[in-house]
């Protein structure tokens, strides 16, 4: 069963369940794949299902951030509920100590020394953990590693 095909099972299931919030997020989540399909005129893959979500995950934990810097806090635990929904269909997501080991492993392979080199470690370490990490934790990990050394 593909990713698209398991939204869709869940979507059902939500429907019948009468879970409204895991239905509205996952027709939005399914717009979302249809509009992508129409703009690339084929099938979406899982990989591309896959980065569709870590958008719209992305979208909400900058919507809770501004949501919570100006005080809703009913907008941002709505935002949470959506974005915990979306994660369950995303792979695992890498620890810190996970990401400390392969940026690591990056700084080392290109030889890394300063600041400067934060293009290539990123060039490095990004198809690695592609998916499983936040690209903006990524960045202030490699950017502190840097600048330790």
């Amino acid at each position: 069963m593909s990713l698209k095909e398991k939204l869709m099972s869940d979507l059902k299931e939500a429907m019948k369940n009468k879970d409204m919030v895991r239905v509205n997020t996952l027709r939005m989540i399914l717009t979302t794949l249809k509009n992508l399909e129409v703009e690339k005129m084929k099938e979406a893959t899982d990989e591309e299902v896959t980065e569709a979500l870590m958008r719209e995950a992305k979208k909400r934990r900058e919507a809770i951030e501004e949501y919570e810097k100006h005080g809703r806090e009913e907008l941002a635990e709505a935002e949470r509920k959506e974005l915990e929904i979306i994660e369950s269909y995303l792979p695992k997501q890498l620890s810190e100590d996970e990401i400390r080991k392969i940026v690591m492993e990056a700084i080392n392979e290109v030889g890394a020394s300063s600041p400067k080199d934060l293009g290539k470690v990123m060039k490095v370490v990004m198809p690695k953990v592609k998916g499983r990490a936040d690209g903006k934790l990524v960045n202030k990990m490699v950017r502190e590693i840097l600048e330790s050394l």
